[in-house]
């Protein structure tokens, strides 16, 4: 569902959003947040050297295309009380 309709043009685009807060090359550096590289499909808050709230690592799971969309849509809503300050995208 999330793949087929996508547009890596607009998708880019979001991301540049992102970029301001996080890395994706491999072995990156966590920045103000966790380096993003290869996140989908891992647990949520685990990303090696990188301090997440309590918010974050008490949610479980692992970064799926839902869990990520919702996280996406709106952190705070997704893990009421995480230090991500980012509102969302609509």
């Amino acid at each position: 569902m999330f793949l087929a309709s996508a547009d890596p043009a607009k998708g880019e685009g979001e991301f540049k959003k992102c970029a301001a807060c996080h890395t994706i090359n491999q072995g990156g550096a966590n920045q103000i947040g966790p380096n993003l590289w290869g996140v989908m499909g891992n647990p949520v808050a685990a990303h090696a050297g990188y301090s997440y709230s309590d918010a974050l690592r008490g949610l479980g799971g692992e970064w799926n295309w839902d869990a990520m969309s919702s996280w996406l849509k709106s952190p705070k809503k997704h893990a009421p009380g995480n230090k991500m300050s980012f509102a969302g995208i609509s």
